[in-house]
């Protein structure tokens, strides 16, 4: 059973995403946040495939917003190495305030463009 601002959350991520999709030239980045850790993956929407993920598992040391920022950080750096340097920003209907807009600045100071 849902909550009403799981659904809210649920109602928003389906309108960014009928607007967002990923291609092989300019994959999607997609965030997602649970209370204790944060997830983002560069997906291929064409394919259905997923080229780059990155957590702040075992980084439950440091303050939230630190470990968005590092993540963030992590996957711009796993991507360019394979060869991802432009991508589009799918906030998964969460704000982009806190922890997610962290990440998406880590992302940018790790030289992603989106």
């Amino acid at each position: 059973m849902t909550t009403r601002k799981e659904q809210r959350r649920i109602k928003i991520k389906y309108r960014i995403r009928k607007k967002v999709s990923g291609t092989a030239e300019c994959p999607r980045m997609s965030v997602f946040r649970s209370n204790k850790q944060i997830y983002v993956q560069i997906i291929n929407d064409e394919t259905a495939t997923t080229l780059v993920s990155a957590s702040s598992l075992g980084m439950e040391a440091m303050p939230k917003k630190e470990q968005a920022a590092k993540v963030g950080e992590l996957i711009a750096e796993k991507a360019l190495a394979s060869g991802i340097s432009d991508v589009v920003f799918d906030r998964n209907g969460y704000l982009y305030h806190g922890r997610v807009k962290e990440l998406a600045d880590g992302a940018r100071k790790g030289g992603l463009k989106f």
